[in-house]
């Protein structure tokens, strides 16, 4: 047996638990004193060491062993955490997440860490107090014991063990017992220790640890676990995991491990007394609250990991769904088969039921984006020596997987320019009159069949006029333009006002790539701003890319498909609405001047000047366009099925899709039209 069935495990675990560390020394740094997120971040990085040695990646294991002595010494208040400190472990995290993506990539290079291993050594040092140390490790070694015994409890543990009882939890003492077959004792203890922490939490293990990850053992683990399974259910578990021969499990003995206790302490009175022993006692005694909190709290994840290969399949199969219904309600329509009628509707609603539950399955929070910026942030704000924050909101609003992947770059090219451009130095700022700290909100929320992502910040603003200025040195004629349409001049490609290059931000490229990146995801994206008060980026995207409901028009003897989440509503032409100002189109409705765009000739497609026609007002952003077209055909829910590589370089349609009567319609890109 090898370690390859467990690789994607490892990868995803390993990203995940290295983000979890990111936010938690983020979180350490402003509250130093958070016994309760140290100990968080210890347990997630020896999982990080454990899996690294489980699959025989050196490397990484002894990064996170170094990593681990350092976040021993501020448990043990050996070493205060500091900036410095919190910078050099996230060097560290860096390089591991590094070393995970080259894994990923099967690339074999090793990464030089003799550096980042020589400063965590310095920082131990510092931190290091001989005495107290070689006290507490004499007293740890004497209490020890035999593997074939019952395992003996320190003063801590049976504290812990008891808090337990108290809150109605089981203590057991668990022995379990490997096939002698077994060719990968270490990956199958992991496997075992990882079923048991998903229901409650493992208090002490012999062998220890790190002899479980070398494979220092025979086939037998002792462990003491609380929970609040039974029994039975512990033994169950167990005993379903492969290669595992013998399971038995009994009430942790708290009288005789107390009795034990004294007997083996007797002889120790004169290291009891030392003030350094007495302080460790009584810091562990004052955990011991933190870590019966954590076993309250323990609950079991009710989910399971699923290829996304697989996930995407199912979609297409959903989509072929409900075409096929879209074909079967035309049928019976055409040939007034009213006998078809309920079933038709059953069929309908159970599709639409699936349709609902596949979408739901392929959200995300925007959570899994959001938590890599309050790190980048801090890290901005050494660099440039700035103060700010980052405050999110709406982090846990819901968003199609596929636009999940693609609205991390242009949100980080949104971010770093806010931080670079947008916040103005401290000094500056209480010059006038504002926070020395510089703020960046990052807000998401649902609206209707949208998502809308805000990237806000206090800082300088845009400057209109000094935009205009650099549109006219790169040839942009900036006459009859808007201050809005000015301000959005700032997506072009290659435009930036930033007259010095850094390697933050200021060659134009980055704000291009947002535009292009939201626009392919059928999105758009705004900038509103003040002199002075600040800049926000205001981002629309669709909350699902695959099944929309869509407004079918004619424009000569072409059908089209306009999304209605684009559409504010639809109103009859008349030729006397139409005005002319700056030689364009325009129609007053409502006491607002709209711009018209004439669709047929947009695509060049011949039409009857006779027929009645209508005006389909669109909202894409904070933008109003009318759009004229021949004729109105109907609501109707459509599967959007991209062009292929050969029409992909048509940009006024996103897509295409397949009527109820076979008919392929193309979608048009409503966002790219205005």
């Amino acid at each position: 047996m090898d370690t390859s069935q467990y690789m994607s495990m490892f990868l995803e675990e390993s990203m995940e638990n290295l983000q979890t560390l990111n936010e938690s020394l983020l979180e350490l740094e402003q509250r130093p004193e958070d016994i309760d997120k140290l100990n968080e971040i210890f347990r997630v990085a020896h999982t990080i060491k454990g899996m690294a040695a489980t699959m025989g990646f050196s490397q990484m294991a002894e990064l996170t062993h170094k990593m681990e002595d350092i976040l021993s010494e501020f448990r043990e208040g050996k070493l205060k955490v500091t900036e410095k400190v919190v910078t050099v472990l996230f060097r560290c995290l860096d390089t591991l997440e590094r070393m995970v993506n080259n894994i990923s990539e099967e690339n074999s290079e090793e990464f030089p860490i003799d550096d980042i291993l020589h400063d965590l050594h310095s920082m131990a040092e510092v931190g290091h107090n001989p005495e107290a140390y070689e006290k507490d490790s004499n007293t740890s070694e004497e209490i020890n014991y035999n593997i074939n015994e019952k395992i003996m409890l320190n003063e801590y543990d049976i504290n812990v063990v008891k808090q337990a009882i108290d809150k109605m939890f089981n203590a057991y003492e668990i022995k379990i017992e490997l096939s002698e077959n077994t060719l990968l004792k270490a990956a199958r203890a992991f496997l075992i220790f990882k079923s048991l922490e998903e229901c409650g939490e493992i208090i002490k293990s012999i062998p220890g640890p790190e002899d479980l990850e070398s494979e220092n053992f025979e086939f037998k683990i002792n462990l003491v676990y609380i929970t609040n399974k039974e029994k039975a259910e512990v033994i169950d578990m167990l005993i379903n995991i492969s290669e595992v021969k013998e399971v038995t499990v009994e009430p942790v003995d708290v009288k005789n491990n107390l009795d034990n206790l004294t007997e083996k302490l007797g002889d120790f009175k004169e290291i009891e007394k030392s003030p350094e022993v007495k302080a460790k006692v009584a810091k562990k005694n004052d955990s011991a609250d933190i870590n019966k909190e954590a076993v309250v709290h323990k609950k079991a994840h009710q989910s399971v990991r699923v290829d996304l290969e697989r996930l995407d399949k199912f979609m297409n199969m959903v989509s072929e769904l409900v075409i096929h219904r879209t074909r079967l309600e035309q049928i019976s329509s055409v040939h007034k088969l009213t006998d078809l009628n309920e079933t038709l509707e059953q069929v309908a609603r159970a599709t639409s039921e699936l349709q609902e539950l596949v979408m739901k399955i392929r959200m995300l929070p925007l959570e899994v984006v959001f938590n890599r910026f309050p790190r980048m942030i801090r890290d901005l704000s050494k660099e440039l020596d700035k103060e700010m924050e980052l405050i999110i909101q709406g982090q846990e609003t819901e968003i199609d997987r596929t636009v999940i992947d693609e609205i991390g770059e242009p949100l980080l090219h949104l971010l770093r320019n806010a931080a670079d451009h947008g916040i103005e130095p401290s000094e500056v700022r209480i010059a006038k009159g504002k926070s020395p700290i510089g703020k960046i909100k990052l807000i998401a929320y649902a609206e209707g069949t949208k998502a809308i992502i805000k990237v806000i910040d206090d800082g300088v603003g845009l400057d209109v006029e000094r935009i205009k200025v650099k549109a006219n040195e790169v040839g942009i004629n900036t006459e009859g333009m808007t201050d809005s349409d000015v301000k959005n001049l700032i997506f072009a490609q290659g435009f930036s006002t930033n007259e010095k290059v850094t390697d933050i931000s200021g060659r134009g490229v980055g704000m291009d790539v947002v535009k292009t990146k939201i626009a392919a995801l059928g999105g758009t994206v705004d900038a509103i701003s003040e002199i002075d008060k600040g800049t926000s980026f205001i981002i629309t995207l669709p909350l699902t890319l695959q099944i929309i409901q869509a407004l079918l028009v004619k424009i000569g003897d072409e059908t089209m498909a306009i999304s209605l989440g684009y559409i504010d509503r639809v109103i009859d032409y008349k030729a006397e609405l139409i005005k002319k100002t700056n030689n364009k189109e325009v129609i007053v409705y409502n006491d607002s001047i709209i711009p018209l765009v004439r669709v047929n000739k947009r695509m060049q497609i011949e039409t009857s000047e006779i027929a009645k026609k209508y005006i389909v007002i669109v909202k894409v952003g904070e933008k109003i366009v009318g759009l004229l077209v021949d004729s109105l055909l109907g609501q109707q829910e459509i599967v959007i099925k991209p062009l292929g590589k050969t029409l992909q370089g048509l940009k006024e349609y996103i897509g295409a899709t397949i009527l109820g009567d076979g008919l392929v319609t193309l979608i048009l890109d409503v966002a790219a039209l205005v």
